[in-house]
């Protein structure tokens, strides 16, 4: 169903000291209790956070899983496992996954549905490059990302995902998409999931700061963020969560 997410994705980021330190500091924040805060630290560190926030009102994500359930797929860690583990989310698809392991569509909506079986909710990312946005490409872009997953999952299923826009322009580069820019889009996203798209929860992603958060929150379509570097720091972590 849709509501308000601010998710911090904190990447290959983190120590058992560090990762302390933040979310201890987090537990001391506040925000409306009608927003869902989720961390997503590497797995190494999904045990620690876990009992860490074991007394809030955080969420734990993953970054990441497997398409499969078991099996030899060194590396891998399957839904199954994040769940015993107490995830209730978990990114997929994120563009530099896409990058740097060359993750299809295809696979992205086998992950998804993985999540989906095993009662975890996916953040599915979909975005588009500079070079596809100058060209005019936008909406192709990610009417083919979502296409698959629509073809992939039921109605049901699909109302069970959380789509992140991550303009892979903006990650990490400083550049944010203005709040029409990504207010336009989401809109789409909304009419090509068509039914489905009323009843779901659209993120936003890409360089979110606590100076441009509430703007981005107040467009229609927008209901929260994927957050990178700005998760690492407690204060600003929790102004975003605080945006609404």
């Amino acid at each position: 169903m849709r509501g308000s997410l601010v998710v911090g994705n904190w990447k290959m980021n983190g120590s058992g000291a560090s990762n302390q330190a933040l979310v201890t500091a987090l537990t001391d924040c506040q925000w409306s209790d009608s927003v869902t805060v989720v961390l997503c630290p590497p797995s190494v560190y999904l045990g620690q956070v876990q009992s860490l926030i074991a007394d809030s009102s955080l969420v734990l994500g993953a970054q990441d899983l497997s398409a499969h359930a078991s099996g030899a797929y060194t590396g891998d860690i399957s839904a199954s496992m994040i769940t015993e583990l107490g995830c209730q989310y978990v990114i997929v698809g994120h563009s530099e996954r896409r990058e740097y392991q060359q993750e299809s569509d295809s696979l992205i909506a086998q992950k998804c549905l993985a999540a989906i079986n095993a009662g975890i909710t996916p953040i599915a990312c979909v975005g588009e490059t500079e070079k596809q946005r100058n060209d005019g490409e936008t909406f192709s872009v990610i009417r083919r990302q979502l296409d698959v997953l629509i073809s992939t999952l039921s109605t049901e299923q699909l109302e069970k995902t959380v789509i992140a826009y991550e303009p892979i322009w903006a990650i990490g580069t400083g550049l944010t998409a203005t709040p029409e820019q990504a207010q336009e889009v989401h809109q789409k996203m909304r009419e090509q999931l068509a039914g489905s798209g009323q009843n779901m929860t659209l993120l936003y992603g890409g360089s979110v700061k606590a100076d441009n958060a509430a703007q981005l929150f107040s467009q229609h379509d927008i209901d929260g963020a994927l957050v990178g570097g700005a998760s690492l720091v407690a204060q600003d972590f929790s102004a975003i969560a605080s945006s609404f």
